[in-house]
């Protein structure tokens, strides 16, 4: 890995399964070396893979099998910004569909536990708009989504 800061997600045992996951679903992504453990660890013997390089969105990751101790929860997350409906649609129904399940204002969470928010650049737009009374309605419709609706946004930040 030539990238000096690198996130490190725990999983069980399926890091190489949720690394070709996030390449499938999301553009520059991609699996890169699985490297298999030198001998046994708590988590598993000699030869089981133990991490995995991959990319996500160009962001370079490691998946560690380290083994059932750590969850991973709402603490972290990816924020992907979407350009139009149909791709917040894609990725929100990618994951949801494959194991995954929803929550609110954006946010889904994959079969392994990583929360991931789902944010269209209209949305950001409208809760960054210098009209606060726009910003504030666009806020409150956000308030009552799961996954972001930007026609019904955009409606709620023109009044």
């Amino acid at each position: 890995m030539l990238s000096k800061n690198t996130i490190c997600l725990w999983f069980n045992s399926t890091a190489v399964e949720a690394a070709q996951f996030y390449a499938e679903t999301f553009p520059d992504s991609a699996v890169g070396t699985i490297h298999r453990a030198p001998g046994d660890y708590p988590a598993g013997k000699q030869g089981d893979v133990l991490m995995v390089e991959f990319t996500v969105i160009g962001i370079p990751c490691i998946g560690l099998n380290g083994g059932p101790a750590f969850q991973h929860n709402e603490a972290f997350s990816f924020q992907v910004a979407t350009d139009d409906q149909a791709e917040t649609d894609r990725l929100w129904n990618a994951i949801v569909s494959n194991g995954g399940q929803e929550s609110a204002c954006g946010w889904c969470k994959d079969k392994w536990g990583l929360s991931w928010q789902i944010t269209p650049r209209a949305l950001t737009a409208a809760i960054a708009d210098p009209d606060r009374a726009a910003a504030k309605r666009a806020f409150e419709a956000m308030m009552q989504m799961g996954k972001i609706d930007i026609a019904t946004i955009e409606a709620a930040r023109r009044g």
